[in-house]
Formats: C-alpha cells, sequence, structure tokens
C-alpha cells in the first residue's frame, strides 16, 4: 500500500532519537548523543549512496537532536531533549494537516517526488486521503502525550511514550487497516441485482461513436462494469482567458477536495445533450441563459466507471450563482496558476487530461 511505503520514508527519522535513549540509558547522555550523531549521519549517507539524495527529515531529527541534547548538557536539564519528540511530531503534524485539509498536498508531492513509476487511481487516492487524516489525529494525540509526559511523569513513562508508544500505534492501525481490508475483500461478493432498479437514476448505453445501444441504472455504471455512458463537462472562461474551476466536498470518496472542470455531470437517459449540458450548469454553478460551444468527446475510464465525454465552452462568466451544496467554492484560475499546480494532486486527474485539450483549442483560435 502506498501509505506504507511513505511510512518507510518518515519512520526512519526517528531512529537516532530512539538510539539516543537507548544509549542514554545504557552510557548517559554525551554518550548517548555522539551514538545517535553517527547513526544519523550514517543513515543520510546510506540514502545519498541508495538514491543519491539527502534525506531531510533525518538532518532535521538529528540536527534537533544535537541542538536541544546540547542546551540540556550546558544548562545540566534534560526537559529541552525530552521535548524534541514533540518538535519533531508537531513539525510532522503541520505536513499532515496541510495535506489534508487544504489543496497544497505535501504528502502527495512527497509520494509522487520519491516513489516515481506509482500511480492511484481515484478510489486509492481517496483511501489514501482518509489514511492520512487518521494519521494526522494520532499523530496530534501522540505529540500531546509527549508534551503532558516531559513535564508531569517520570522519565521511563516518557522513554516508553516518547519511543515505543509511537510505532506502537502506527502498527496498530495499519495493522487493524490490513484486517479490515482483507475481511471486506473475502466479503466482496458481486451484489444481486435488486427488483427496485426502477426507482434509480436510468442512463443511455452508448458505443464509441455515441450512438445509444441501451441503458442502465446509474449503480451498475459505476461499480467497475465498464458501461459506457454520456456526461458532459462545461469550461467558463472570463476575457482575460482565466478558467472558472470548483471545488469537490471534502465528503466525496472520489477525487475530494480537489478542483474540477466548472461544470460536469451525467446524461439521463431519454434526455438530449443540451437539456443534460442546461439542467448540469445550472444545478452546479446557477447557470442560465448561457451560450456554449461544443469542443468534441472522449472516452475516460477510471476504475469505477467508464464515460463518453462531451466537453463545451463558455463566455457567460457572469451569469455564475453558486447555490448548491454539491460545489463547496469556485474561483477562476490564470493558465500559469494552472500550470503551476499541474501534477501535485490539486486538480482531478480527468479535469487535468481535459485542460490539455482545451489549451490546445484556445491555442489553434488565437492563430486564425
Amino acid at each position: 500500500m502506498k501509505q506504507a511505503e511513505l511510512l518507510k520514508k518518515l519512520l526512519p527519522g526517528f531512529i537516532p532519537l530512539f538510539v539516543f535513549i537507548i544509549a542514554d540509558e545504557l552510557w548517559g547522555m554525551k554518550v548517548g548523543l555522539v551514538v545517535a550523531l553517527l547513526i544519523g549521519l550514517g543513515e543520510m549517507g546510506l540514502t545519498w549512496y541508495r538514491e543519491k539524495r539527502l534525506d531531510r527529515f533525518v538532518l532535521l531529527d538529528t540536527a534537533l537532536l544535537v541542538a536541544l541534547s546540547g542546551v540540556s548538557i550546558l544548562l545540566d536539564t534534560d526537559i529541552f531533549f525530552k521535548l524534541k519528540p514533540a518538535l519533531i511530531e508537531l513539525i510532522l503534524c503541520a505536513i499532515l494537516g496541510v495535506s489534508v485539509f487544504s489543496s497544497f498536498d505535501i504528502v502527495g508531492t512527497m509520494t509522487r517526488k520519491y516513489m516515481k513509476g506509482v500511480e492511484m487511481n481515484e478510489a486509492q487516492e481517496a483511501l489514501f486521503k482518509r489514511n492520512l487524516r487518521n494519521l494526522f489525529y494520532i499523530v496530534v494525540a501522540h505529540t500531546i502525550l509527549v508534551f503532558y509526559s516531559a513535564f508531569y511523569m517520570s522519565k521511563e513513562a516518557w522513554v516508553f511514550i516518547s519511543g515505543g508508544l509511537f510505532y506502537i500505534l502506527f502498527f496498530l492501525y495499519f495493522g487493524f487497516e490490513f484486517i479490515k481490508n482483507k475481511m471486506a475483500a473475502r466479503k466482496n461478493q458481486p451484489e444481486p441485482v435488486l427488483p427496485d432498479f426502477e426507482s434509480e437514476e436510468w442512463l443511455p448505453v452508448v458505443d464509441e461513436a455515441g450512438k445509444i445501444i441501451g441503458k442502465a441504472p446509474r449503480s451498475l455504471c459505476h461499480r467497475g462494469e465498464k458501461i459506457l455512458h454520456p456526461v458532459v463537462h462545461l469550461h467558463v472562461l472570463n476575457p482575460n482567458g482565466h478558467i472558472y474551476l470548483q471545488k469537490r466536498p471534502m465528503g466525496k470518496l472520489v477525487q475530494p477536495g480537489k478542483w474540477d472542470s466548472a461544470v460536469g455531470g451525467h446524461i439521463s437517459f431519454g434526455e438530449d445533450l443540451e437539456t443534460a449540458l442546461r439542467r448540469e450548469a445550472y444545478e452546479e454553478i446557477g447557470l442560465v441563459n448561457f451560450a456554449a460551444k461544443s469542443l468534441g468527446s472522449y472516452k475516460w475510464d477510471t476504475e469505477i466507471e467508464s464515460e463518453l465525454v462531451y466537453y463545451f465552452i463558455s463566455y457567460d462568466y457572469q451569469k455564475i450563482h453558486l447555490h448548491s451544496e454539491e460545489v463547496v467554492e469556485g474561483k477562476f484560475w490564470s493558465p500559469s496558476q494552472i500550470e503551476r499546480q499541474l501534477g501535485q494532486g490539486v486538480f482531478t486527474q480527468n479535469f487535468e487530461y481535459e485542460y490539455q485539450l482545451l489549451k490546445s483549442f484556445l491555442n489553434n483560435s488565437r492563430h486564425k
């Protein structure tokens, strides 16, 4: 699992601290500091030899260890050293918090940088985000415990809380997730065809040319059956060439919290293309009585569905009025802002693909 790979990158940064704790108990603080420093330097040297990069997390951990332990030795008090793991974890809390609760995905950027070639589909992205959120809460709780133990508990209790308990909490969480996923996989039997499909929204089934060849309930189209069904997307631009994007709610299972095309939705069975476009435009961004130009269509596949996407462009930006709970936020992005954030986990994968098509159309239009 990708989150397990991420832990392999982060947890070694705490090794110098735990080595120091053991060495301090056996030989005293000064000897423990030297041993931990050698371990930290050895880790950085090994990473450089294997991967030709400097492990900044190990460097930060070792530097703080040396600084705070040095202060503790000079002032003949161990409180500064005891606070060191809590300070490291505060940094980790900040990284996880920003990645989970903002559009700036630091952890996603780190994983893409250090684990090249590992890709996640939309469902795996959502699972990864959920695990990061849970890890954020675990690290916050552990950081509070370390602060408390440093001031109000015995050294032995602090050693356990700041050392072994950290790993125990992580292994318990991922052990629980592993067992839960295994049990879910065993129970993952195909859903029976329910007699109340008529109560669902039905979607047209089409071939790659867009010809309607049947119909299917929405639930069947979204569970990996690869039933090709049509959808509409609309891009709204202002006179400066800025593109209006909407932000998906964090509660969404697929691509939560990411920025997406201004309008996107399904065509219902029996509904024509223009009617679907105008319905979705009103439902999502309150757009009515607008002019739109068709830019074409393409097939888009994910792990859970297969779509024939019809995409359009409009310049009626002044009529936008957000009124739906399905859209958290909307704003205009300049092309340069979009270009800087591509591949950083800020946008949905579908938008990033479609943005290249839109950019090509706009460039061709300028040259005519």
